[in-house]
């Protein structure tokens, strides 16, 4: 008799490929509008049931085989199982239909049992019961990485061996004394028919009536490792196919197991499948893909709530959005911007529910709607390749886009400078925006391979520099409109410019311009690292000539702006720039209450109509509408004072 072991189907599996062999389409619809959500004694009830049919789909292959039974004790605790499976599914609350399908599906593999059908058929029965059951699991978060491999054998061996024996064969020192015998990891027609969260929960939590404890005191990535570890030994002889359909993500392999994900494959995909379960490094090699954050860290969120940890799960929701969802928001522009919208709405409410609403069922409610949401992003971006004319043009926006502002910024100072006859001061603004190319880069490279900066640091970091740049150019805007005329300013050039501009004020320019370039900085080496992950390796070229174009058009753009601003009669230079520098400080103001609203640090207070016109930082919240109509304010009192001058 094998051992036995839990299996908790904990994870929503996300159907973001057309593998027809998982369910029906009206069960996809169901999925994705479904809020139905399950009360814990419910959910107690159909974890114990997914574990049992886990296992009875493993273990029936040593009780009955072409209709004779080989062990009465094993067809007796099968039986026993198939009853316990139906009794449970019979408790199911009955109030509306929502376990209708599971009862019923219990039902027939409790009869497939009992009469002593075959192995395909009880393992097909209890394949169908498992996948039902998915969405009325509690969801867990996936794992982002692994341990290294030679680290997790390790793991193994000073803890596992002893039982499992040194190569996962179940031939332990300790083995031969243990009722029931420990596993043998590479038997291959077991190992088919496991999944890899059922060994994940089988360390975890141990398993009942057996001498397998649970291993508590490993954290997170080492139970993961090692069930990716144990799960991967029965394929090590798979070689990888060189033609194949590389769809299946990490969900799919945890949640279902190599029998499963091979139904109506070819057996060149089959191959691969079976490769993957024996190579699972393959699919950590790249850092998390941005949606997969944003999923991972809702779950998380969720069971935070469900715990009573209310700023945890506050927490965990604003990282969904700014450490995922918010780095694919110009890919998924492309394809669907009202989905983008509905998502982020959707997200940043997210963190007002788990933080204030205590009812759980609400709570899974939203968070449903979001996943399916973020289900359908999924699906739009995978599986539709970008074109390499929508990568050049994407990525020619991105510089554009983030790049313009610092850029009006810089050329302003600069011009400033010019018509005050300060070009020896110039190099400070050089100075300044130079080392906010550097800073950015380095900071960008520490991220990578030092220390993770959370998206809720890089708003931060955005917001208090759009900020503080929006009140500079504000103070700027207001001392250049008073010296529009002529006249003013050659009283003021023979009176202040030569003892006002000393050094101090030199290098205030310089961190002007150095925070004006920096904020902008790393958020854009961000969106080119997520635009990357939506291209293929050949087509890096076309994201690089939007980024040669976006520079040129830019250098382009600051020449212009020179060279006629420098024309234009000095009255009419400072009539037009301070309408730029109050346009600029008005966009900030309102880019800056957004940062610090997506980091948590300033309230959302929705205004009743809805809007979002991101090239002028415009929401539809309260604290950025009076933000920006205090800027307004301010730039109409003195348009209005110097009128009546």
């Amino acid at each position: 008799m094998s051992s036995k072991y839990t299996s908790v189907f904990s994870l929503f599996y996300r159907i973001t490929r057309r593998h027809v062999f998982l369910f029906p389409l009206f069960l996809l619809t169901f999925l994705c509008f479904s809020t139905f959500a399950s009360t814990p004694s419910e959910q107690a009830k159909i974890k114990q049931i997914s574990q049992l049919a886990e296992y009875v789909g493993v273990d029936y292959v040593g009780a009955v085989q072409k209709g004779e039974v080989l062990s009465k004790d094993e067809f007796q605790e099968m039986s026993e199982f198939a009853n316990l499976i139906s009794t449970l599914a019979t408790q199911l609350s009955s109030a509306n239909n929502q376990y209708r399908h599971i009862k019923i599906q219990a039902g027939a593999l409790h009869n497939a049992i009992i009469n002593k059908q075959s192995v395909q058929s009880v393992r097909a029965a209890s394949s169908k019961l498992r996948e039902s059951l998915l969405e009325f699991m509690p969801q867990l978060s996936l794992p982002s990485s692994l341990l290294p491999l030679k680290q997790t054998k390790a793991l193994f061996a000073e803890n596992c061996s002893i039982c499992h024996g040194i190569n996962g064969q179940g031939d332990g020192p300790l083995a031969k004394g243990l009722i029931p015998q420990p596993t043998n990891f590479t038997d291959k027609e077991r190992a088919t028919n496991r999944t890899i969260m059922g060994l994940y929960e089988a360390v975890s939590n141990g398993i009942d009536d057996t001498p397998m404890v649970a291993f508590s005191q490993f954290n997170e990535q080492q139970r993961w490792s090692l069930a990716f570890y144990v799960g991967s030994l029965a394929f090590q002889d798979i070689t990888k196919p060189q033609h194949n359909n590389q769809t299946i993500s990490t969900s799919d392999i945890i949640n279902l197991n190599p029998a499963q994900l091979s139904q109506n494959q070819s057996p060149t995909q089959v191959q691969f499948i079976k490769w993957l379960r024996g190579n699972p490094e393959h699919l950590f090699k790249n850092k998390a893909q941005p949606l997969s954050v944003a999923r991972s860290q809702l779950i998380a969120a969720q069971n935070a709530h469900a715990n009573g940890e209310y700023a945890k799960a506050s927490e965990l929701a604003i990282s969904a959005y700014l450490d995922g969802f918010e780095l694919i928001e110009n890919n998924l522009n492309a394809y669907d911007e009202s989905l983008r919208k509905s998502i982020e709405v959707q997200l940043m409410n997210l963190r007002n529910t788990f933080k204030n609403e205590k009812n759980t069922e609400l709570v899974s409610a939203q968070v449903n709607a979001v996943l399916a949401q973020l289900t359908k992003a999924n699906n739009l971006l995978n599986d539709t390749t970008l074109s390499d004319g929508a990568l050049l043009s994407a990525s020619l926006v991105i510089l554009l886009r983030e790049g313009l502002e610092a850029l009006l910024v810089v050329i302003a100072l600069m011009t400033l400078l010019i018509k005050t006859k300060r070009q020896d001061a110039l190099k400070y603004v050089h100075i300044g925006w130079v080392l906010a190319l550097i800073a950015g880069g380095l900071t960008w490279a520490v991220a990578q391979t030092l220390i993770q900066i959370s998206g809720a640091s890089r708003e931060v970091m955005e917001g208090i520099g759009a900020l503080f740049a929006a009140i500079i150019l504000l103070y700027v805007g207001v001392w250049m409109h008073s010296k529009t005329s002529a006249q003013q300013w050659q009283a003021y050039i023979q009176q202040n410019i030569n003892t006002r501009l000393e050094s101090g004020t030199l290098w205030g320019l310089a961190g002007l311009s150095f925070i004006a370039v920096y904020r902008e900085v790393f958020e854009t080496v961000l969106f080119y690292q997520s635009l990357l992950t939506q291209s293929s390796q050949a087509q890096y070229s076309s994201v690089a000539m939007g980024f040669a174009l976006g520079v040129v058009l830019l250098a382009l753009i600051a020449w212009v702006l020179v060279k006629y601003s420098i024309k234009l009669p000095i009255a009419k230079f400072f009539a037009y720039t301070t309408y730029l520098v109050f346009a600029l400080a008005f966009v900030l103001m309102g880019k800056a209450v957004i940062a610090l609203q997506e980091a948590d640090l300033v309230a959302i207070s929705v205004m009743p109509i809805n809007f979002d016109i991101a090239l002028l930082g415009l929401k539809s919240t309260w604290q950025g509408f009076i933000a920006q109509l205090t800027v307004a304010v301010i730039f109409s009192f003195y348009i209005i004072k110097a009128k009546k001058r």
